[in-house]
This record gives structure tokens, sequence and C-alpha cells, in this order.
């Protein structure tokens, strides 16, 4: 019998190529994803929009950050190709195909990286995609950290579990900022880093967003900016120009807003 660095015996010639010298079973986590290659494929894209979101904000290895700008957009898109196809494995010419295409929020965030690319980095713009990448990868990395160890990278474990617990915080935070972006596009035009084009592309990504099935963040925060303004606004405090003048750009926006259709009106 032979003792281990660990303290553990072992017989002689016996082979300990599947436990590392931490205890971690590397193989098991090979296995798990060679047999779920969409869904670690879409691991590893998210990895790299985290990755390239954080070296563009904090240039740490220095380098070009329009570079980590656009490597963080093409993770993203490359991210939401391979999910919508995951989606809609079956692709056809068909409107009803395309209509259901345009239900799926990757396909709203392929154009979001799309129409993206065309314009001056911003770091607002990084912010939805930095945030999905890192929830929705959560759930993959647990299923890796269990088929490494059941006590393997606690602190990691427990960032995620903090993660879970602030899910909806984000999602609400992501909504806002895709909000947001939009008046930015406008601001943009004026100072020369965006084209006419970018804030019409970006008000159908926004439409798309608003009439989301999976997710109803962005009309929730419409509907609460729009309640806190009009409450503002209704102060006596308020002169009335500031009053009109807002109430005008509320139904402004009014107009602007997409038709949503429930499943049940649908089926009705």
């Amino acid at each position: 019998m032979a003792e281990t660095d660990d303290g553990a015996t072992r017989r002689p010639g016996e082979d300990t190529s599947n436990t590392s010298t931490q205890g971690y079973n590397w193989n098991e986590v090979i296995a798990h994803m060679k047999a779920n290659k969409i869904e670690s494929g879409l691991w590893l894209t998210r990895i790299c929009s985290v990755f390239f979101s954080i070296l563009f904000i904090f240039p740490i290895t220095g380098g070009n950050p329009q570079s980590y700008y656009q490597k963080a957009l093409i993770s993203n898109a490359a991210t939401s190709a391979l999910r919508l196809h995951q989606r809609l494995p079956n692709f056809q010419m068909s409107r009803e195909f395309f209509t259901q295409m345009f239900q799926e929020d990757s396909c709203h965030y392929l154009f979001f990286s799309l129409i993206l690319m065309t314009v001056y980095p911003m770091t607002m713009a990084l912010v939805p995609i930095f945030l999905f990448a890192l929830l929705h990868a959560s759930s993959f990395t647990r299923a890796l950290l269990d088929k490494l160890g059941p006590n393997s990278l606690q602190l990691v474990r427990n960032l995620i579990g903090k993660l879970d617990g602030q899910q909806v915080s984000i999602l609400r935070f992501v909504a806002c900022t895709e909000i947001f972006i939009m008046p930015t596009s406008i601001f943009m035009i004026f100072t020369g880093r965006a084209s006419l084009l970018f804030p019409f592309l970006y008000y159908r990504f926004l439409s798309l967003r608003y009439t989301s099935r999976r997710n109803p963040y962005c009309r929730t925060l419409f509907w609460e900016l729009r309640m806190t303004i009009e409450h503002l606004v209704n102060k006596p405090q308020c002169p009335q120009a500031v009053r009109n003048l807002t109430f005008k750009g509320i139904a402004f926006v009014n107009r602007l807003a997409p038709t949503y259709v429930t499943q049940q009106q649908q089926q009705q």
C-alpha cells in the first residue's frame, strides 16, 4: 500500500487519473460539457461576454477598449444566435416562422448587438449584455461545480447564490438601462457618435422588448416611470408650463408604444 499526498492510501498500480490532487473530478466536468454541447457553447460565449465587458470598463490589461467593446458584442451575438437556434431549430421561409422568431428574446439581443456595432462604444450598451450573461451563466456554472465536487469552490457557489437572490433587481435594472439608451442615442447624434438611423433602429429593438412575453420588466418599468413622473408634475410646486410639456411628452411616448397582445387575448 502507498500513501498519497492527501494522506489517503492506494494500491500499487492503482489509476489516480480521475481525481486531481485537490479531489476535484475534472473528468465528470468534461463529460458533462460534452454531453451538453449547446449549453456548454452558450456558457462559453456568455463567459466571453462577461470577460470582454469587464476589460472594456476596466482596461486592466491595456489594449484597445474599442476592440473589447466589439468582442463583447460579438460574443453576445453568438450567444443570441445559438440560443435562437436552440429555440427554433427548424428554419422556415414563412411569415409564421419570422413572427415567432421576433417574439424570442434571443432574437431581440441579436438585433441589439448588430445595431450597437455601428455606433461609438458606450458603457451603457454593455450593461444588459454583461448582466444577462452573468445571470444566465450561473445555472450552468453551478451544474459544473456539482460535477466537480459537492464542496468545490464554495466562494463561487456563494456568489452564484447571491446573484440568484438578486435576479429580479438585476432584470429591472437591465430594463431600465434598455429604456434610457433610447434618449442617449438621440443625444449621440448631436455629438457625432451615431448616425440618424440609429435611434430608429433602437426604437425597433425597444418595441420588441416592450412586447416580450418572457420578460415583462420593460413594460413594467415604462409604467412605473410614467406613474412617478405624473406624480411629480402634479404637485403644486411644479410650474404649469413644465406640467403641460411633460404631459405632452407622455402622450407622445404613448403614441409610439406598440400594442401588446397577451397569450390569453390571442387564444380568444
